[in-house]
């Protein structure tokens, strides 16, 4: 008989960025590899924050199935302009909504709590304490200190209360799971110092056949004959805007090369107001799924301007997508962060711990003036990133780690 696993997480197909992608592909990868999935989720909004057209005029409690896998939606409040308070709202929403949907659950082997939100482990402690079931919490990014790192609240006494009462609740939440999981080496190691429970490496992962340069076509966004520097993914709180737009602003003489933008969320308006006055911007909408490939392989260069101030919360899963289009890139921010070491062990492209423009535009002309170095740089970052986040490798290891902890019960 399947063993069955329940996955609780706000974000889910058919979300196709971030979080939702990489629990969609997770749940997909199970299902058809012998496990009998159900998901405990919330409407699709990400990252317009937004509920997607196609579900807004659906019941509040909304049943339905992807593939085999069976999906148990509540539709969560969802705030356009996403405040500190509106994001605990969020938060809360989808948490005691999704209270309901847990009773739904007949039968449970295992319960994958995907961090954010951090709630989702209650729920996922609740659920298995019901069916005497493992639980498995599985951080995507470490919700409260992302929160504080970016700066979200301002006020530094309402800071350090929050940060007490938060983080006892995390440690809490951490130490009576069976285990946790986290995307990268640096997450790894601050695990460590929030839960005594057993740690896996669990990666995102990178579909090379999918985002392969052989097969792409040119995008219709970037099909000029200037240097095409991209920026495509989230437009949200963790990456510095200001810098970019400074950036922008410090190469706007320059006629041979072009700025495209390709995203949304909750920083999108103000950035998109900030930028269109520059003549060498073009600002886009994201782009279906389907067209990722093509639109990450025309790009000559892609570029990440991340704040100094996060360091190892997350490795943000747009740089495996950059790095996989075999082009270079060039990104800014802590130099002790994981984006900073992959981008230094792979030599595919320049990483900036000082946000020195002229530096920084030296390294495009060095690109420009020399394509076999751009060629250089884009193999570099493809094969590093293949072979170290290849989606067979990663789900291999996922299949092997889930079927001895089922087998153990003595975990």
């Amino acid at each position: 008989m399947k063993k069955k696993i329940a996955i609780i997480g706000v974000n889910f197909y058919p979300e196709d960025t971030s979080t939702g992608l990489y629990t969609g592909q997770m749940a997909e990868y199970l299902s058809k590899n012998g496990f009998d999935i159900t998901v405990i989720t919330g409407f699709p909004y990400y990252p317009q924050w937004e509920i997607w057209e196609d579900y807004k005029e659906k019941p509040k409690y909304f049943e339905e199935y992807y593939g085999e896998i069976k999906v148990l939606r509540y539709r969560q409040f969802t705030p356009q302009n996403p405040s500190f308070l509106k994001r605990i709202r969020h938060i809360l929403s989808f948490t005691f909504g999704s209270l309901k949907n847990l009773k739904k659950v007949e039968e449970c082997d295992l319960v994958i709590a995907v961090v954010p939100f951090t709630s989702d482990v209650w729920l996922a402690h609740k659920l298995g304490k019901k069916h005497n079931a493992k639980v498995w919490v599985h951080v995507q990014d470490f919700e409260f200190d992302a929160a504080f790192e970016s700066g979200i609240i301002k006020n530094r006494f309402l800071q350090k209360v929050m940060s007490g009462i938060l983080y006892f609740f995390e440690k809490r939440l951490f130490d009576k799971a069976d285990i946790l999981s986290t995307i990268s080496h640096s997450m790894m190691e601050k695990a460590k110092t929030k839960t005594e429970t057993e740690l896996f490496y669990f990666p995102n992962w990178i579909d090379e056949d999918f985002i392969n340069p052989e097969k792409a076509k040119p995008h219709p966004y970037l099909q000029s004959d200037k240097f095409k520097i991209l920026y495509s993914g989230n437009i949200g709180a963790k990456q510095d805007w200001e810098r970019f737009v400074d950036f922008v602003a410090f190469l706007e003489e320059r006629k041979d090369i072009e700025f495209v933008v390709v995203g949304d969320g909750a920083k999108r308006d103000w950035l998109f107001e900030k930028l269109e006055k520059f003549p060498n911007i073009r600002l886009y909408n994201p782009v279906p799924y389907s067209e990722l490939p093509d639109l990450l392989c025309s790009a000559d260069l892609h570029i990440l301007f991340q704040k100094k101030s996060v360091v190892d919360t997350v490795m943000p899963s747009k740089l495996l997508g950059m790095m996989a289009s075999g082009k270079p890139s060039l990104v800014c921010g802590n130099g002790k962060s994981e984006v900073a070491r992959v981008l230094k062990e792979s030599q595919g492209g320049m990483f900036f711990e000082d946000n020195n423009m002229p530096e920084m535009r030296d390294f495009i002309d060095s690109l420009i003036k020399d394509n076999q170095l751009k060629t250089l740089c884009g193999t570099k970052a493809r094969n590093y990133i293949i072979s170290k986040f290849s989606k067979k490798q990663v789900m291999k290891r996922l299949k092997e780690k889930l079927e001895t902890i089922l087998e153990n019960k003595d975990f």
